[in-house]
């Protein structure tokens, strides 16, 4: 593994609030007002579909590459000189349409990650296209690898074979299933060895479906850093690469991992 020894602490900033249902621009000023308790940070998490909400209007919604939230996104970005980073609706240049994480970054680059696991519970994967890749983002020499809310199901696509510090899940995961999510995350963490941060939003949708929030930081044992519970509001951490780090060397289970190969 590698020596982190050497790497500064990395800042999260994780908004959790409520979403105006499918009002793209509504949501941008709002995100925009709250944004500013983020100065400071080095990666600032919004959750999936922030400009939506999680809507099967993919053809409605969509935007183009480079369209709207995509400026926004590069926008925030740049004044807050962090990266800001949550998925939205997206209608690629292949005509799919996506639900797409941007990892928007100060220096005006965006990158992507496109949900792999679409929830068929809500018919998601009759509208959009799943991604085809895992990916993994440098911050500040950090390995961040982004994953999307139903994602977190599956410990095969979530397990590690890149070295990642920190894995993150952005999501819209409903109420009914919080036990669930706050089982999962730790378990995530644990097998990784690995730091986890998860923005969910709160409030109901649409569909009447409702959102407890309960965003959460853990470390690599799986042991709590924040929990937001249902607060509506920008919530601060700090990870420390040297915990990290220390915490490897003495449990080094990742010498005793099993290859393995992702078939799509």
């Amino acid at each position: 593994m590698r020596d982190l020894n050497n790497l500064s602490d990395l800042e999260l900033a994780l908004v959790q609030t409520s979403l105006v249902w499918q009002d793209a621009p509504a949501n941008r000023e709002r995100f925009a007002a709250m944004l500013e308790q983020a100065r400071g940070a080095d990666l600032v998490i919004l959750p999936e579909m922030f400009t939506t909400g999680f809507s099967m209007e993919a053809a409605a919604l969509a935007e183009p590459e480079e369209g709207p939230s995509y400026a926004w996104l590069r926008e925030q970005a740049i004044r807050l000189d962090a990266v800001v980073t949550g998925s939205l609706i997206v209608e690629a240049a292949d005509g799919s349409h996506r639900n797409r994480l941007l990892w928007a970054r100060p220096d005006g680059q965006m990158l992507h990650y496109d949900k792999r696991h679409l929830f068929r519970m809500a018919g998601e994967h009759r509208h959009y296209t799943p991604g085809a890749q895992q990916a993994v983002f440098e911050l500040n020499g950090w390995r961040v690898r982004p994953l999307i809310c139903y994602d977190l199901r599956f410990p095969v696509w979530s397990r590690d074979p890149h070295g990642t510090d920190l894995l993150l899940y952005t999501a819209n995961w409903p109420a009914a299933r919080r036990d669930a999510w706050s089982r999962l995350l730790p378990a995530r963490a644990i097998e990784n060895l690995c730091f986890v941060a998860a923005v969910n939003r709160i409030g109901e949708d649409g569909k009447g479906h409702a959102y407890s929030g309960d965003s959460q930081v853990l470390d690599f044992k799986g042991d709590t850093l924040l929990d937001a519970g249902e607060r509506d509001g920008v919530l601060r951490c700090t990870l420390r690469a040297r915990d990290l780090a220390a915490f490897r060397e003495r449990f080094p289970a990742y010498h005793d991992g099993d290859a393995f190969e992702l078939q799509l």
